[in-house]
């Protein structure tokens, strides 16, 4: 048989494809741009007709195909969310079942990304993937496009792997290649890609991004996140000489800074010559760019973002968030006001491996306030989980300038990061301070 007889014969519609799942089952669907629209609306269509019940659904970063389909509140119950990245959407459904007698709808799964593959394999033990890929080659080949992350590890563990070719979806290199043979059902499905726009940068992040850049050399190898500070960071990195990047997500900033010249990926110990990521997300521009582009490889994310593998290449600098950091360092990056907001992450893993790395640094960045000036993001104490621990915090910049908190005393570490916060926070924060004897 050959491989296009093969597609031929697993060629089906998705409600077809979706019909081997049964009540109880364990599914992952795939992140954010790669969640197939065709097969999530034919599963929500078993689950609404009552076919099946409690479905673990494993997932990271829900988007507008999935929030209309399987996320859909009335579903709830037949469909069991767990998430691995909260948004929009997890947040809306907890929301409402708070409001609807405190009923349990959507589960969250503390996670660092660089182990999600593994507990979803070994300890989860899912027995079906859902995911969009690019076309099949003459040789039989799709590739998973824009999201290898979990996938392409899952991919090779399930009973189920369920696809949705998209032509829309590029073509990408390094381990994203996956087999005709390898597949169980697919379906086709025409439809545009999500797309992210990058958002407006605000003044303040234009001097972070300034801070940010005096810290980084010619040479350096980059990781950025998503938003309008890293983009910004990128912009003023364009006159910088063969850097290299080793990214968790690519975005419309990096393909630029990219297609500046900047970026040789020479001095990389590691996929020498390669621009390097797990996931995409941006608009249709970087998805055309990312399209059979022989100078990007996408990876797994048990690689990518293992600290140890992030580690070989020298002089890393990794740039992230977070929503609050207490005057010992320690940050929260996914809670407020008490419930879930966004997740760990991959944080936590490049802050790691950046630091392990010859040369390296690890950066964490924000704006020292928020609502206007009326909060401070530097607290005396977090009101969430800790994201990032005191003893691995690096560098942290603010637009009112950055500190090395590597070495210094936590009376040292309180007073430069009262000097990072916002002016009219000081005072009250030097004197809860002293409350807790930190100076």
């Amino acid at each position: 048989m050959s491989w296009d007889q093969e597609y031929s014969a697993k060629l089906m519609d998705a409600d077809a494809a979706v019909r081997g799942i049964e009540s109880g089952n364990r599914i992952v669907v795939g992140q954010a741009i790669s969640q197939p629209p065709a097969l999530m609306h034919a599963l929500a269509r078993r689950a609404e007709a009552g076919e099946i019940d409690q479905v673990r659904v494993y997932y990271y970063h829900s988007e507008h195909h999935m929030r209309e389909s399987i996320l859909r509140y009335e579903l709830m119950g037949r469909i069991l969310p767990h998430c691995m990245f909260w948004q929009a959407g997890e947040r809306e459904l907890e929301k409402r079942g708070l409001a609807d007698g405190g009923r349990k709808v959507v589960f969250y799964v503390p996670n660092s990304f660089s182990q999600a593959t593994r507990f979803l394999t070994d300890e989860v033990n899912v027995d079906t993937l859902l995911i969009t890929v690019s076309p099949m080659d003459k040789d039989g080949y799709f590739t998973f496009g824009t999201n290898n992350d979990y996938s392409s590890t899952v991919a090779r563990h399930v009973k189920r792997l369920l696809v949705e070719v998209n032509p829309a979806m590029p073509r990408v290199f390094g381990r994203s290649q996956l087999h005709v043979s390898e597949v169980h059902a697919i379906v086709e499905n025409h439809v545009p890609l999500l797309e992210h726009k990058p958002r407006t940068v605000v003044p303040e992040e234009l001097v972070i991004a300034k801070h940010i850049a005096g810290l980084v050399p010619d040479h350096a190898c980059l990781q950025f996140g998503v938003g309008g500070l890293p983009n910004a960071v990128c912009d003023a990195l364009r006159e910088r000489k063969h850097l290299g990047v080793h990214t968790e997500v690519l975005t419309p900033g990096i393909a630029k800074l990219i297609r500046s010249g900047a970026v040789s990926n020479r001095y990389k110990a590691l996929n020498t010559g390669k621009s390097v990521f797990t996931f995409a997300l941006g608009d249709r521009e970087m998805y055309d760019f990312l399209n059979e582009n022989i100078g990007l490889e996408s990876h797994p994310v048990d690689y990518v973002n293992d600290p140890a593998v992030i580690a070989q290449n020298d002089n890393v600098v990794s740039v992230n968030s977070t929503i609050e950091m207490d005057l010992t360092g320690a940050c929260n990056s996914e809670h407020v006001n008490g419930h879930q907001f966004t997740a760990t992450g991959g944080q936590l893993d490049f802050v790691r491996g950046a630091y392990a790395s010859r040369g390296g640094k690890s950066i964490l960045a924000f704006q020292s306030s928020c609502k206007s000036g009326t909060i401070s993001k530097i607290v005396p104490r977090l009101s969430g989980p800790v994201t990032t621990p005191r003893t691995d915090v690096h560098y942290v910049v603010t637009e009112n300038g950055f500190a090395n908190l590597k070495g210094m005393s936590s009376t040292e570490r309180a007073m430069a990061l009262i000097g990072l916060a916002a002016p009219q926070f000081r005072a009250e924060l030097t004197r809860e301070a002293h409350e807790r004897f930190l100076i």
